[in-house]
């Protein structure tokens, strides 16, 4: 097959992002697929675009990527910005995405991966230009999960976006959800069940190993002998990572001198969190500086003891965060505050604890609980391993999205005759 290939956010390991969408490009052009990817070359450290330029192309491990100059690829960056400037980037990027596509040789199937919504724009655009199949991924539901968090308000943007939504998932062939709670959101706007494919997040087994040393990683944060719980990702406001600096608080005010949090990534909350942690003079946690790529967040993570998946509390929870599956990966304990299908997978599987979003007490009990429980912990880590191994294996679910694609292909091949 020729995969048409729309992420505005891809990156490699050697960016800082998720690589859902580098590590399955790499498995199909490992099968023989002719994989073109496009992406934003804005903020673009791993594969920029020059400023002069309307695209660049790049290439690695199989993957042709298609560097655009519009929107931006750091999502990071997007915590930063006000709801317009964010909008206006992601409808750019969908509109020199589109021009840069129609380009291209004709492609067996188009395949667009959100968030943004707007790049299913982009992925309706090729396929009617195209006449080829058009495949949809669904990494987040919107609007409801920008609601639910408290990041979209506007009574009219709400109602343009699940229009926008409704449109694109019944323009596609077919749609591929990361979570049962995304599925269920799709179904709910009324397409064929027949129509949806739940693929999650998988677990990056050979980068984020038990086994990897981050000895080097633990001294340069100077955590000392102190169980360190971090967490890695995103520092917007979905992320709600003021609960963890309330916990923090409750264990200095009980003197739990031997606990320290780790926060590692960026975002526009990252300098209000800064900002509380020195109000409070709190010394149990520690601010990771940003580091090269993938390969060093998963040192961090060898060094610390236990992993946080963390979110604002929110009604809907159908989250799929790339962090909880490397901390599987990891073999290191889960706390989540995040309930639905995470929390009971956590749970179901003994490999960490569930916590009440809405009392950061739950958290700061739970590092006291695994502190000063180390057999339990080693035990959690252990099962977190084995969950990863066997149920979020890339191999695996990289071969269900080959099969959705083909049989994608393979349907448009029979209308056609």
């Amino acid at each position: 097959m020729r995969i048409l290939y729309i992420h505005q956010y891809f990156a490699s390991r050697k960016g800082r992002t998720g690589t859902r969408s580098y590590e399955f490009g790499r498995y199909l052009a490992g099968k023989g697929h002719e994989i073109t990817m496009i992406t934003s070359g804005v903020n673009n450290a791993e594969f920029p675009c020059p400023p002069q330029q309307v695209s660049y192309e790049y290439q690695i491990d199989g993957i042709r990527v298609l560097s655009v100059n519009a929107g931006y690829n750091d999502p990071h960056v997007g915590t930063t910005l006000g709801g317009c400037k964010r909008t206006i980037g992601f409808c750019r990027f969908a509109w020199s995405a589109t021009q840069v596509g129609k380009r291209q040789t004709p492609p067996t199937v188009v395949f667009a991966t959100h968030t943004p919504l707007t790049v299913g724009l982009t992925g309706m655009a090729l396929s009617r230009h195209f006449g080829a199949p058009f495949v949809f991924e669904v990494r987040d539901l919107w609007p409801e999960a920008l609601v639910n968090v408290g990041a979209l308000w506007n009574p009219a943007v709400i109602w343009t976006m699940r229009k926008m939504a409704h449109r694109i998932y019944r323009a596609a062939d077919h749609i591929i959800a990361l979570s049962p709670g995304m599925e269920q959101g799709i179904l709910q706007s009324g397409v064929d069940p027949e129509k949806v494919t739940m693929i999650p997040n998988a677990s990056d087994l050979d980068l984020f190993h038990p086994a990897l040393d981050g000895a080097a990683a633990r001294e340069r944060l100077n955590l000392g002998k102190r169980f360190a719980a971090i967490y890695f990702g995103a520092m917007g406001l979905a992320n709600g990572l003021e609960y963890v600096i309330d916990a923090a608080k409750i264990l200095a005010a009980q003197k739990a001198e031997g606990i320290v949090l780790v926060l590692h990534g960026n975002g526009g909350q990252r300098p209000v969190l800064e900002a509380m942690v020195r109000k409070h003079n709190l010394k149990n946690v520690v601010f990771s500086d940003l580091v090269a790529d993938k390969n060093e967040v998963a040192r961090l993570v060898a060094g610390c003891d236990a992993c946080l998946t963390i979110y604002r509390a929110a009604k809907e929870q159908t989250w799929s965060p790339n962090k909880m599956f490397d901390a599987l990966a990891a073999g290191k304990p889960v706390l989540i505050n995040v309930g639905g299908w995470l929390g009971e997978t956590i749970e179901k599987n003994h490999c960490g604890l569930y916590l009440d979003p809405t009392r950061p007490e739950s958290l700061a009990n739970a590092l006291v609980k695994l502190s000063q429980n180390p057999v339990l912990c080693r035990q959690m880590g252990q099962n977190a391993r084995a969950l990863a191994e066997r149920q979020f294996d890339r191999a695996v679910l990289a071969n269900q999205l080959e099969e959705v694609l083909l049989n994608a292909a393979q349907r448009d091949l029979v209308r056609a005759d």
